[in-house]
């Protein structure tokens, strides 16, 4: 159902740089870019994550209570994910682990703050 989710960014390159390796990791890469925005996926046809200089040249800023989840299919696969954006600057917002009866994830901000979760259902 979801179709593309895009992230603010103030650090394009650096932003770019870390979704090329973190996404890297999930087979994911870039499917569209042009000067000021970037979208990764499977394929052209998945969901997509970008991220984009905002258009009205104002700083990104990062949204209270907005957070990307991206869904994996084992708990192992859960902490690689986390472990790899900590690994890339990324900054914890919970470690990996259950958050209640047959749900796994785990939380951290990307490095303009924006929040992500990586999860599965177990």
């Amino acid at each position: 159902m979801i179709g593309y989710v895009t992230l603010g960014t103030n650090k394009y390159e650096e932003a770019a740089a870390f979704y090329d390796a973190l996404l890297g990791d999930l087979g994911a890469s870039r499917i569209m870019e042009a000067d000021n925005f970037i979208a990764w996926g499977v394929d052209p046809k998945s969901a997509a994550l970008s991220i984009i200089k905002p258009e009205d040249g104002n700083a990104a800023t990062v949204g209270n209570g907005v957070m990307v989840a991206i869904a994996m299919d084992s708990t192992d696969k859960v902490d690689a994910f986390h472990a790899k954006a900590m690994e890339l600057g990324g900054t914890d917002e919970g470690a990996p682990g259950p958050r209640g009866e047959g749900f796994y994830a785990a939380y951290f901000r990307d490095l303009d703050g924006n929040k992500l979760n990586a999860f599965c259902l177990t």
